[in-house]
């Protein structure tokens, strides 16, 4: 039997990618050197920063934050915040700095995030959520995307009225995390309420959580009929990711780089990261990500590598 193809060409807002995979932003992790990995294979429509306030944006964010590498491809820029004005500047500051399209967080379930009425606390206020949308794009061109989280076995029923005011407030397409603000990854994503949203949106509904190979992949795509898929922690280590299940999809064997490929990956991320920040401070970064990279027992001593390597 023939496997049906999922991954295909996009139209989201006013542009048009070649894939309906997304990278997603990871927080501490989505900066431009781990970018311009992603860019280097190919086969996402497009990277997400990590998440920034829009306090920090308008004030004096660190570069991390703000740099678009000329090496990397179309970039989103994720924020977060709880007033309407400040979103709409940092909006229009992000697009400034080089934003392809505007993701607004509504999905954080960090405790200091929800306690300043941010992230997944909007989640409960769809009013004033389809009211801020409504000025961020009376404000930009590039398409903005909604980030949401799922009710799960929680007290909350907000999908229906989160994902009305989000479409009815002119959005352009929505990003479903399938889990509740308040599980944990060891919660399995929960498909069939992605799959609720698809049928009540009239907008694009990307699929989001648990994808890492291509067999979670048709899972998603079967299960909910999301018009695409957002991937997370699968891609750390593994920028080759999107381009594997691209070959896959078409029935490809894919080989994926070899030790001492990835090794030099390795050291790429890490360097690139230095001149970004400072050597120092990318090292303890490596430290956290290294081992997504390589198995512990034949990780190589990044720092000794890199001043080795300049």
């Amino acid at each position: 039997m023939s496997i049906q193809k999922k991954i295909q060409p996009i139209q989201l807002g006013n542009l048009h990618f070649a894939s309906n995979l997304i990278q997603a932003p990871l927080a501490g992790l989505s900066c431009a050197p781990f970018r311009e990995l992603i860019a280097q294979f190919g086969g996402a429509a497009y990277c997400v920063t990590e998440m920034v306030s829009a306090k920090t944006l308008l004030g004096r964010p660190e570069k991390r934050y703000i740099y678009k590498s000329p090496n990397e491809g179309t970039l989103c820029f994720q924020l977060s915040g709880n007033n309407a004005t400040e979103l709409e500047e940092a909006a229009l500051r992000a697009v400034s700095y080089g934003a392809d399209l505007i993701d607004l967080n509504c999905g954080c379930p960090v405790n200091k995030i929800r306690k300043k009425n941010s992230g997944s606390k909007w989640l409960s206020i769809s009013q004033e959520l389809g009211q801020v949308i409504q000025g961020i794009k009376s404000k930009i061109s590039p398409p903005l995307s909604v980030k949401i989280r799922v009710d799960g076995m929680s007290g909350d029923r907000f999908n229906t009225d989160v994902v009305k005011a989000i479409n009815d407030a002119g959005a352009d397409f929505i990003i479903v995390h399938g889990r509740h603000w308040s599980e944990r990854y060891d919660t399995p994503a929960r498909l069939d309420e992605i799959a609720s949203i698809v049928e009540q949106s009239t907008i694009p509904v990307i699929g989001n959580g648990d994808v890492q190979d291509y067999t979670s992949l048709q899972k998603m795509f079967e299960a909910t009929g999301c018009a695409g898929i957002m991937i997370g922690r699968a891609s750390v280590g593994r920028p080759w990711l999107f381009e594997m299940l691209m070959a896959e999809d078409r029935g490809e064997k894919y080989a994926p780089p070899t030790t001492e490929q990835i090794v030099k990956l390795l050291l790429h991320h890490v360097r690139q990261l230095s001149y970004l920040e400072n050597k120092e401070r990318a090292l303890l970064q490596a430290r956290k990500f290294a081992k997504y990279y390589l198995p512990t027992d034949i990780l190589p001593d990044i720092s000794f590598l890199l001043s080795q390597n300049g």
